[in-house]
């Protein structure tokens, strides 16, 4: 019969205090629903247009840890006719809302940059709301990869 020591009785111990604590450490990522919830909350549950925006995003991530992310909405932005908030969700990730940006025609120019963290090969969705409450949509897929190697 083999005797466990203090130290291994310890570091057993802790161990099984950390998953109690923290429960399952594998990746989780959103749901469809939760990606969807995400969209109709910002949306209201209105239809969406396509068009009107245009997202400039590598389609290869190699470090998904900063992906350089450009949103540009074709609008006049004017008192009467602008684009009042951009959504950006990401459905491969814990949690689909990565920003939301908020305008006024005092912006110019319906843009908005970043650098966005993406866990996993994925679409970005990007949702615009206009200030009379219309809504436009696109979406775009990047394959995240781990040292440039497929995957």
């Amino acid at each position: 019969m083999q005797t466990i020591t203090r130290r291994q009785a310890l570091a057993l111990g802790s161990g099984a205090i950390a998953v109690i604590t923290i429960g399952d450490i594998s990746p989780s990522f959103a749901t469809p629903a939760e990606t969807d919830a995400e969209i109709a909350k910002f949306t209201g549950g209105k239809a969406m247009d396509k068009g009107k925006i245009s997202i400039d995003l590598s389609e290869i991530a190699e470090n998904g840890n900063t992906v350089p992310l450009s949103v540009v909405v074709e609008s006049p932005m004017t008192a009467d006719n602008y684009i009042s908030d951009i959504l950006v969700v990401a459905d491969g990730n814990p949690r689909p809302g990565v920003a939301t940006f908020h305008l006024t025609p005092l912006s110019g120019k319906a843009t908005a940059a970043t650098r966005i963290r993406l866990q996993t090969t994925q679409n970005i969705i990007v949702v615009a709301k206009t200030n009379d409450g219309k809504f436009f949509t696109d979406r775009k897929q990047v394959k995240v990869t781990i040292g440039g190697c497929g995957g």
